[in-house]
């Protein structure tokens, strides 16, 4: 369990960004001219981190702070739920809009290499840290892809990128071999990264639509690539732990 202390730390922040959610949602109404759905979709959105976040604290331990680099990764996920309302609200993104969707998302992008360095700087490096800034990752994708859908810049296949994380999540409880531990790697992060990029990329009205089409196709396909070098990898290391069958 989680110190009592931790959870108060992580409480406050907590509760801080879902003000903070809140006011921005409801910006949006008289700003943008959404209706009441912006708001309610990324308070759901939030709230569903949230208490995943609260839920799986006990992995920060023995950790008696939130840290820094958590913090930045709430905020992150904060964002993703202010994009999750405007894809609740089901209206087409004018140009100015995906401009904005875009630039924002760049800067959450460039955030997401603060949240390690700040771990190791601060000495507050945990499971739980390295699990939280993995799936607001792959929220991102999921979101950045149908925001691009939304946009008419693809086809709805680009959801699969978004959903890829998901299905390898649900083939592991259908194989144990895939629900392993991953071990670290370069090479997961910077395809990543560059997927993000490529969905921003995709988003911005620079682009028209056979062009992102193409891009977020390349895009699909190194992923799929990043996701078949795990499958792989563990499988081999599964049939390595296997015992040897002896007759």
């Amino acid at each position: 369990m989680p110190s009592r202390a931790l959870l108060i730390d992580a409480g406050w922040r907590v509760a801080v960004l879902g003000g903070g959610v809140a006011a921005a949602g409801l910006l949006l109404m008289p700003l943008a001219g959404f209706g009441w759905r912006a708001p309610a979709g990324a308070l759901a959105g939030y709230g569903l981190i949230a208490a995943l976040v609260l839920f799986g604290l006990a992995g920060h331990a023995p950790h008696r702070r939130f840290g820094l680099a958590n913090a930045v990764t709430l905020t992150r996920a904060a964002g993703m739920a202010l994009l999750i309302g405007i894809l609740a609200e089901g209206v087409a993104l004018a140009p100015a809009a995906r401009w904005l969707i875009a630039m924002g998302g760049t800067a959450a992008l460039l955030l997401d290499g603060v949240d390690g360095w700040a771990a190791r700087k601060t000495g507050l490096s945990s499971s739980f840290g390295a699990r939280f800034d993995m799936e607001v990752d792959a929220l991102f994708v999921l979101v950045l892809s149908a925001l691009v859908w939304r946009a008419g810049q693809a086809g709805g296949w680009v959801l699969t990128a978004g959903l890829m994380r998901y299905i390898f999540v649900l083939a592991g409880q259908l194989w144990p071999a895939l629900a392993a531990p991953l071990p670290p790697s370069f090479r997961r992060k910077a395809i990543c990264v560059i997927e993000i990029a490529v969905l921003l990329a995709a988003l911005a009205p620079l682009l028209g639509p056979e062009a992102a089409a193409r891009l977020c196709l390349a895009g699909l396909a190194l992923l799929g690539y990043s996701f078949l070098a795990d499958v792989v990898g563990l499988a081999a290391a599964a049939r390595r732990r296997a015992p040897a069958v002896t007759t």
